[in-house]
């Protein structure tokens, strides 16, 4: 039964990016924005999730110096979520079925010098980033801007048959995804032959795989594998995110990161934390592009929405 289900799920989303590719690119944001809203509409509860995270991380937001955000309602805010993942849900179906050209051609990048800079040391470098615009475009834009593919660490689909669909997508322009699940050794062969590997650190891990550390005011469990794997590789820590600016997309690549000396629990709880305020100054700078509709703060204490 569950098969059945998997199967007419699957077929469902698949006939819903056909119809969605099929949108003239300049009807894609006004298009995008409607289906975002009928997304809040019937997934009341991801709805509920990202307004009471808004709501808790607005007393920390608006004190911070990126804030610049002229919404001060969570509900207004998540409106303007679940819009932005309209529009990248759009997106994403014409990158799936092969017309995402115009796409990829209109996002820029900045911060060029400090990927070739990394790239120099031929250790490998590490993407470090989080679900942070749209995020699936910036892996294949990269990708096709320097011809550089990128292996993407992601947690498989439950459903096997949209997990195709998905892997499918990713795959464009030499990409290559890699499970979360046993994914160590293909992540250490890739950094070790020079290549990239990009890891979304942006959600909860289990207290044995992760640090606990601040996330716009509140404690949280966040991965030490981007900080693990770079001490034992040398691999370069970039962190990357992208970002809207009107119809436009911008890749945004950081500085290195340079780890700390200290190898003891606390030294990694430090740099874990470094590397989490990239993602905390997103959120802030941007807060209608973070995907706050996952639960970042179980396991840390305080109770769940």
């Amino acid at each position: 039964m569950k098969r059945l289900f998997w199967s007419v799920q699957t077929a469902l989303f698949y006939l819903f990016t056909l119809a969605a590719a099929a949108i003239p690119g300049s009807l894609i944001p006004p298009a995008g924005k409607a289906i975002g809203g009928l997304m809040a509409l019937f997934l009341r509860k991801r709805r509920g999730i990202a307004v009471d995270n808004i709501r808790r991380a607005l007393p920390f937001m608006t004190k911070h110096p990126d804030w610049t955000c002229p919404l001060d309602a969570p509900e207004a805010i998540a409106r303007e979520l679940f819009r932005h993942l309209g529009i990248s849900l759009l997106e994403v179906s014409r990158l799936y079925h092969g017309g995402g050209d115009a796409i990829i051609g209109n996002v820029e990048i900045r911060g060029r010098e400090n990927f070739e800079h990394a790239r120099t040391r031929h250790k490998g470098i590490i993407f470090v980033t989080g679900h942070c615009g749209n995020w699936e475009l910036m892996a294949l834009a990269f990708a096709r801007a320097y011809d550089e593919p990128v292996s993407v660490v992601a947690r498989r689909q439950n459903n096997p048959y949209l997990n195709v669909m998905v892997e499918k997508m990713r795959l464009h322009y030499r990409n290559t995804v890699i499970y979360k699940d046993g994914g160590l050794r293909q992540m250490l062969g890739v950094l070790k032959k020079g290549g990239i590997i990009g890891i979304l650190a942006d959600q909860a891990v289990f207290p044995e795989d992760g640090a606990l550390i601040d996330v716009l005011g509140r404690k949280a469990w966040a991965s030490k594998a981007p900080v693990i794997i770079g001490r034992k590789t040398g691999a370069a820590l970039i962190p990357i995110f992208i970002h809207r600016e009107g119809c436009r997309n911008v890749i945004t690549l950081y500085p290195e990161y340079e780890l700390g000396s200290d190898t003891s629990e606390q030294g990694v709880q430090r740099d874990v934390q470094a590397l989490s305020r990239y993602v905390e100054n997103f959120a802030v700078a941007h807060p209608s592009e973070w995907y706050w509709v996952h639960r970042r703060w179980k396991r840390a204490g305080e109770p769940s929405c």
